[in-house]
């Protein structure tokens, strides 16, 4: 039977290793993006004598923490082990007791983390509290990482509003359909797919009038296995235009609907919504009369939502840029020119310099089957 010191063998660990093992927890993290919000997407990592015991990741609805699962499947094993753990662990009473308590109640030797907690009920405190206990603590190993993990949760903390990615998928020459309106389809199944894969990894997805009257998409996840990960659907819809019997309306209880409206708007169109189960969210106008986009996010952040994906239309992503309210943009680009007479992906927000346009970073990009969807980062995310 191995001795406590046996299974110390890898504490105190080299950087690179507590790195692999960190990003393990990664991994492990980004199964929860888009199904435990209000909550981060958290993993859990405990390993002993250079193997995995215990795993675990943040469940459906925020609860059980990724701590309290890994810990379950560890068991004594969890004794004298290392755990690594993508965000700070909580140090406060919620629905469930300070996972900062289970891992010293579980005796751990040392616990790496890949990122301190913003939320002020945590913020260093459970760090502290496990130093306090006599474990090792490690901070900010794989920080990066973590960070981009849980961007949204970290932009809900810090700004009160959600991560906002919009998805655009055009031609080349950035045109979403033809003049006549012919739009599908211009990306390719591999690539379809992945917008239904992103639609699963996020908390709301978001589109303007303009594009439920022209399309009534249903806005939902059909991936296979994943139809029960589809998200909030919200449309910006300020008059009420929308027909009760679109998608997004007649189907609110099977998979919720938040309309987003003006709060002086009073048509007949609002019981109608409602009696199909649909959420009605007032907002304010901007000066334009327009919905308050910032206004809008605001209200969704408080509404617990840290990840939204905006898949259309054109108008709604060009208010978005120019409010520089968007943090990430994913555009996927098919191997075809449409003409200056095709349909743009963004409407004109009255850009008259170089120097005032939205500017992006690319952090990624992959080929799929014959198209090619690049993933960038605002420049300037506020954050």
């Amino acid at each position: 039977m191995a001795s406590e010191a046996d299974d110390r063998e890898d504490w105190p660990a080299d950087p690179h290793t507590d790195l692999r093992w960190m990003r393990a927890a990664l991994v492990l993290a980004r199964r929860g993006l888009g199904n435990v919000w209000p909550n981060p997407a958290v993993g859990c990592v405990i390993v002993a004598g250079g193997r995995v015991v215990g795993r675990g990741w943040t469940q459906p609805g925020g609860r059980p923490h990724a701590e309290t699962e890994a810990l379950c499947r560890a068991g004594f094993k969890a004794r004298s082990a290392t755990a690594y753990v993508s965000l700070e662990p909580c140090s406060h009473w919620g629905r469930t007791p300070p996972c900062a308590d289970a891992l010293i109640e579980a005796g751990l030797a040392r616990v790496v983390i890949g990122l301190e907690d913003p939320d002020p009920r945590v913020v260093g405190a459970g760090v502290s509290r496990l130093r306090a206990a006599g474990i090792a603590v490690e901070t900010e190993v794989g920080a990066a990482e973590a960070a981009e993990v849980n961007a949204g949760f970290l932009t809900r903390e810090r700004l009160g509003r959600p991560l906002v990615t919009l998805k655009l998928a055009t031609s080349l020459d950035g045109k979403i359909a033809t003049g006549t309106g012919e739009s599908r389809w211009i990306t390719g199944p591999l690539a379809r797919a992945s917008t239904h894969k992103l639609r699963a990894e996020h908390d709301a997805i978001m589109v303007g009038t303009g594009t439920v009257l022209a399309d009534d998409p249903q806005l939902t996840c059909r991936l296979p296995g994943l139809g029960h990960h589809s998200p909030v659907r919200i449309v910006l819809d300020r008059n009420l235009r929308i027909p009760p019997g679109a998608h997004v309306i007649a189907e609110a209880q099977e998979t919720p609907t938040w309309v987003l409206t003006l709060r002086s708007v009073n048509n007949a169109s609002r019981e109608a919504f409602l009696d199909r189960g649909a959420i009605l969210i007032e907002i304010d106008s901007d000066a334009a009369g327009r919905i308050d986009l910032v206004a809008a996010l605001q209200a969704l952040g408080a509404r617990g939502l840290t990840r939204v994906l905006v898949e259309g239309g054109a108008r709604l992503a060009a208010a978005l840029l120019e409010a520089r309210l968007v943090d990430r943009l994913v555009w996927m680009h098919a191997p075809l020119v449409i003409g200056a007479d095709g349909i743009p992906a963004i409407a004109a927000f009255g850009l008259r310099a170089l120097a005032d346009a939205p500017r992006f970073e690319q952090i990624a990009s992959e080929t799929l089957g014959e198209d090619i969807v690049s993933t960038f980062r605002a420049s300037d995310p506020g954050l």
